[in-house]
């Protein structure tokens, strides 16, 4: 009689765990058959198109920036300045610096670019 017993007993313990079972299924079920959410595009910052910019004027005139002076949205993207140094010299304080002017799309890429000015570091100029 205990062999009876104990085999009566297996299938009620077994009985939830079917249940849990098919409520995982049912779970995963509804979430497969839901449609997917699109992802929102993701917006590059100001400071990550700076740089961005910064970097493909240095990949196009091999001239390092020495920092960002102005930064604007435009309706197709941005307006970049950038100063770099066009002549080192020694001192540093007669250095030959350029303004350059880049414009990206809204994604960064280079869509054109120009050179605005240049002067001698140190020397006062418009404003």
């Amino acid at each position: 009689m205990a062999t009876e017993k104990s085999t009566a007993e297996t299938p009620a313990k077994k009985t939830p765990a079917k249940k849990t079972a098919k409520k995982s299924a049912k779970k995963t079920a509804t979430k497969k058959a839901s449609a997917p959410r699109a992802a929102a595009p993701k917006r590059v910052s100001g400071g990550q198109v700076a740089g961005l910019a910064a970097q493909q004027l240095l990949e196009l005139t091999g001239k390092e920036a020495e920092g960002v002076t102005g930064l604007e949205r435009t309706d197709d993207g941005w307006r970049v300045q950038v100063e770099v140094v066009e002549v080192r010299r020694i001192p540093d304080t007669t250095d030959i610096l350029a303004l350059y002017e880049i414009e990206v799309d809204g994604d960064g890429d280079l869509q054109s670019y120009r050179r605005l000015r240049r002067y001698a570091r140190g020397v006062p100029g418009e404003e």
